[in-house]
């Protein structure tokens, strides 16, 4: 049971409750006033947007066709915009991730959360730094003029 005489977070606590007595009718999201919840939302719409679009380029590239004209420059499109899609939908998924958790941690503990979400995000820089080198390739590949393959034979 909270006193009247209780902590800066004991206050703090009090409001949010009263302010979410005052919400619940009128259907807005209690934590709409923070940035964090900005951030969350415009994060996970980010993220939704493209894991979809990876979604849809890689079925493109499963049920396309296979033929020679599509290899060479229907499947470069498709997969660097696939590639691309999923670097951006993980890293908006991971700033989705920080901002949602940042809502339940005290105020203490916020500061030390920050290291935290910088080694959850290792495994995803190493595997760009890994699959940077395809990304170079595909976009070398898309934007390059290839010269049209000569059937002559050489006699």
């Amino acid at each position: 049971m909270l006193c009247c005489g209780g902590s800066h977070s004991h206050r703090r606590i009090r409001n949010i409750r009263h302010h979410s007595r005052l919400c619940q009718g009128s259907g807005t999201p209690t934590l709409e006033k923070q940035p964090a919840f900005n951030v969350f939302s415009i994060s996970s719409l980010i993220a939704l947007c493209f894991s979809v679009t990876v979604v849809v380029m890689f079925l493109a590239i499963l049920t396309s066709r296979h033929q020679e004209k599509d290899f060479s420059r229907g499947l470069p499109k498709k997969l660097l915009c696939g590639l691309s899609s999923l670097f951006i939908s993980i890293a908006a998924i991971l700033v989705s991730f920080c901002a949602g958790h940042f809502f339940v941690l005290k105020d203490e503990v916020k500061n030390a959360a920050f290291l935290i979400y910088a080694v959850t995000c290792l495994p995803v820089t190493f595997f760009a730094i890994m699959q940077f080198p395809l990304f170079l390739d595909l976009i070398w590949a898309t934007f390059k003029k290839v010269p049209e393959r000569s059937y002559a034979a050489d006699a």
